[in-house]
C-alpha cells in the first residue's frame, strides 16, 4: 500500500504564521470567556440576593444551604401527608416546603435519603411511609 503524502504545500514560515493566528484567536476567546464568567457570577449573586435558586452551576455560587437536613424535611412531609407517598411526590413536597437544592436530579437524592434513613419504611416499590415504631 502506498504511503499518503505528508507534505501539503506549506513551508515552515506559513505554518508558524497559521499557528500564531490560532494562538492569538485562542487568547481573545479565553479573555472573552473570563469576562462572560465574571458577568454571569454577578447575575448569580443578584439572583441569590433576591432569594432565587440560581441555575445550579457547579463550582460557582456554592451549595444550597437549608435550615433542616433533607431527612428531617422528608419526615415532616410524610407526617403531614399521613399516608404513604411516592418518591416523586415526596421530592415535590420537600421543595414545596422551601427546601433548596442545586441537584439536577433531586428525586434521586430524595430516594437515597429514604433508603438510608431508618425513619422511613417502604410499603411497596417506590412508595414510602414513616417506619413503624417497635
Amino acid at each position: 500500500m502506498a504511503r499518503p503524502r505528508t507534505r501539503i504545500g506549506f513551508n515552515i514560515a506559513e505554518l508558524e504564521s497559521a499557528l500564531s493566528r490560532q494562538r492569538s484567536e485562542l487568547k481573545k476567546l479565553n479573555k472573552e470567556r473570563a469576562d462572560l464568567e465574571r458577568k454571569l457570577d454577578a447575575v448569580e449573586r443578584r439572583i441569590a440576593e433576591v432569594g432565587g435558586n440560581g441555575t445550579g452551576r457547579r463550582g460557582r455560587g456554592g451549595r444550597a444551604r437549608n435550615e433542616q437536613p433533607l431527612p428531617d424535611v422528608i419526615e415532616q412531609v410524610l407526617r403531614g401527608a399521613g399516608k404513604p407517598m411516592g418518591v416523586g411526590d415526596i421530592a415535590e413536597a420537600a421543595l414545596g416546603t422551601g427546601y433548596r437544592s442545586n441537584s439536577a436530579n433531586f428525586k434521586s437524592i430524595v430516594n437515597q435519603a429514604l433508603i438510608k434513613d431508618k425513619r422511613f419504611g417502604q410499603t411497596e416499590r417506590g412508595i414510602y411511609q414513616l417506619a413503624k415504631k417497635s
